[in-house]
C-alpha cells in the first residue's frame, strides 16, 4: 500500500510563526533596509537577522521551515529575505562540506551576521551551463593552486568576507573537473567591482590574478565541486520559489485593497467583472505555486528520490507566477504603481531576477523533462 503524502495546510503554530516573522520584518528589518545604500551589503540588516536568531534558523531548519521563513520575510521586506538567503547560499557549502577548521573559522560569524558569505559560481561565459566553468586552478610549486580568471553576477561581491569559489582543476573534464574552494576576501590577487542592476541588491564581479589556495581551502573533494554546487542549489531551489510566493502574496494583497477602495465608472474597481476575474486568477496561481513549493520542500525533508524534479517544478511555477501576479497588480493600480517608492514599483524590479538566477526557467524545464524521461 502506498504511503499517503501530507496535505500542505499549515498548523496553527506555523501560521503564528509566519505572522510573527511578518511583524518582525515590517517593524525591525524594513527600516534598516530603507535607510541603506542600494546595491551595497547592508551589514546592520545582517546583524539584525543574526540578533533575531533568523540566521540560526536558516541553517538549522528543514526545507519546509526555510520556505516559510523566506516567504514571510519576502512579504514584508524583500531586502531582508535576500540578505538572509545569500548568507545561506554562500555558507551552506561550508556547513555541509567544510572541514572542522573552516566551519569554526567562518560559521559563527555568518550566523551572527558579522561575516558576509558569497557563492561564486557564475562566469561571463558560464551561467546556466555551470559545467562549462573556465576559472583556472593551476598547480603551484607549493602543492596548492593559483586561481586565474573571473566571476560575474556574484551576489555580495565584491564586499563579502569570504567566497565559495568553483574553479576548474582538471581541464577538459566538464563537471567532473571542478573543485570548490573557500577563499577569504583578503587573499592576494583577489579583486572585483560592483555592478548596477535593476534590483537594489549587492552584486558584482570578481577577478582572480594568481590567487593562492591550498588543500586546506577545499570544500569537499578535489574535482567534486560540481556536487557541492548542485547540492546547495537543490536545497535552496524550493525556497527561491517561496521568496517568489511571498512577493506574489504582497502584490495580490495590495491589488485587493486598491481595487476595493478605488472608484471608477460609478463604483469601486472591484465591481467590474474584468477586475475580479483578474484578482481571482492571481489568487489561484499564487496558492497553486505555494502548495507546490511546500510539497517540494517536504519531499526534500523526507529524502525522496525525485527532489530534483519537484524542486525545479516549484521554482519554475512560483517565479513565473510571481511575475504574472506583480505585473497584474501594477496594471490594476495604473500609473501610481510605477512611481518610485511604491510597493509595486519595488516588487516589479525585484520579481524579474528570480526567473534567471539559480537556474533560469528554461533550465528548470530542461531538468523536469530530463527527470520525466529518466
Amino acid at each position: 500500500m502506498t504511503e499517503s503524502r501530507p496535505a500542505f495546510a499549515l498548523d496553527p503554530e506555523q501560521r503564528a510563526w509566519c505572522a510573527r516573522l511578518r511583524d518582525l520584518a515590517e517593524q525591525r528589518l524594513r527600516p534598516l533596509a530603507e535607510n541603506a545604500e542600494p546595491g551595497r551589503v547592508n551589514r546592520p540588516l545582517l546583524a539584525a537577522l543574526g540578533e533575531l536568531g533568523l540566521l540560526d534558523r536558516l541553517f538549522d531548519s528543514g526545507a519546509l521551515d526555510l520556505c516559510l521563513l523566506r516567504e514571510s520575510l519576502a512579504y514584508a521586506c524583500t531586502e531582508a529575505e535576500t540578505a538572509l538567503a545569500l548568507q545561506g547560499l554562500g555558507a551552506c557549502p561550508v556547513r555541509e562540506h567544510g572541514s572542522p577548521a573552516q566551519r569554526q573559522r567562518w560559521l559563527p560569524g555568518v550566523r551572527a551576521g558579522r561575516a558576509v558569505a558569497a557563492f561564486a559560481l557564475t562566469e561571463p561565459e558560464a551561467g546556466s551551463d555551470a559545467a562549462a566553468l573556465a576559472l583556472a586552478a593551476r598547480p603551484a610549486p607549493d602543492g596548492g593552486w593559483r586561481l586565474t580568471g573571473g566571476k560575474r553576477w556574484i551576489s555580495n561581491a565584491p564586499e563579502a568576507d569570504f567566497y565559495t569559489v568553483f574553479a576548474r582543476t582538471t581541464p577538459g573534464a566538464g563537471s567532473r573537473g571542478v573543485t570548490a574552494f573557500l577563499v577569504p576576501a583578503d587573499r592576494p590577487g583577489l579583486g572585483g567591482e560592483p555592478l548596477e542592476m535593476l534590483s537594489p541588491h549587492p552584486i558584482g564581479t570578481l577577478t582572480f590574478d594568481e590567487v593562492p589556495v591550498t588543500a586546506d581551502d577545499i570544500l569537499g573533494e578535489p574535482d567534486r565541486g560540481f556536487r557541492v554546487a548542485m547540492g546547495t542549489l537543490n536545497r535552496l531551489r524550493p525556497s527561491v520559489g517561496a521568496f517568489a510566493v511571498g512577493m506574489a502574496q504582497a502584490a495580490l494583497d495590495a491589488a485587493l485593497a486598491h481595487t476595493a477602495e478605488r472608484r471608477a465608472f460609478g463604483g469601486p474597481l472591484a465591481g467590474l467583472q474584468s477586475v475580479t476575474h483578474r484578482t481571482a486568477e492571481m489568487a489561484t496561481r499564487t496558492e497553486a505555486a505555494r502548495l507546490l513549493v511546500y510539497a517540494a520542500a517536504a519531499a526534500f525533508d523526507r529524502g525522496e528520490p525525485d527532489v530534483a524534479r519537484t524542486s525545479a517544478m516549484a521554482k519554475l511555477l512560483a517565479t513565473e507566477t510571481a511575475q504574472y501576479v506583480v505585473d497584474s497588480a501594477v496594471q490594476l493600480h495604473g500609473a501610481r504603481a510605477l512611481h518610485r517608492g511604491h510597493l509595486l514599483e519595488h516588487l516589479y524590479r525585484e520579481v524579474r531576477a528570480p526567473r534567471i538566477y539559480e537556474g533560469a526557467s528554461e533550465v528548470q524545464l530542461t531538468i523536469i523533462a530530463k527527470e520525466l524521461y529518466r
